[in-house]
């Protein structure tokens, strides 16, 4: 087992009261002291057009996939639209499947949702789960972290209030780092 961990970690919404950002930050903070996880921003990435993108992939693009090759694992926090996954995380995975760097090839994945609801995002996270096939990712499937009612989880500042809640990441962090061991063997 390694000493230190270096996590990546997106968050597939952009809106600015995101729970599922507002967990991401609260992760960074949960972490154990051998575990860093940077936040990447997909905020900047362009919808894919593979005419437009098949010469030149845009420079957003190219720091994500830097950055996810190079880490030991990802960390997708995801919401759940209409069943699914968001259009823009799909977008973003989309990219990174095409690039020649293969990013995503064999890179553990844990994923986390939140959402005020009462299954708090967990079809989004069935959904996930079938795209990183696609892109021979390795998703993590225990522990899951589902976020349930995340609107009575947070504070008006955005911190993670909820003690279990708190405790399911610390766990899911440190199997993480454990999972990503395992898949470089």
């Amino acid at each position: 087992m390694k000493n230190n961990y270096h996590f990546v970690a997106i968050s597939g919404s952009l809106r600015k009261g995101s729970f599922n950002t507002m967990a991401l930050l609260a992760a960074q903070m949960l972490a154990p002291k051998n575990i860093t996880i940077e936040h990447l921003s997909i905020a900047d990435v362009p919808l894919f057009n593979y005419d437009l993108h098949a010469e030149h992939t845009p420079d957003a693009v190219e720091k994500l996939n830097d950055a996810v090759k190079s880490a030991d694992a990802l960390i997708i926090f995801t919401p759940e639209y209409n069943y699914s996954i968001p259009g823009v995380l799909k977008n973003v995975l989309d990219f990174m499947s095409k690039s020649p760097k293969q990013p995503l090839s064999m890179k553990a994945v844990g994923i986390i949702s939140a959402s005020p609801s009462l299954l708090g995002g967990i079809r989004a996270q069935y959904h996930l789960r079938q795209v990183l096939v696609a892109v021979n990712a390795v998703s993590m499937n225990i522990p899951e972290v589902v976020i349930t009612q995340a609107n009575t989880k947070f504070d008006e500042a955005g911190n993670l209030t909820d003690e279990k809640t708190k405790e399911f990441i610390s766990t899911f962090l440190t199997s993480l780092s454990v999972f990503s061991d395992v898949l470089k063997k």
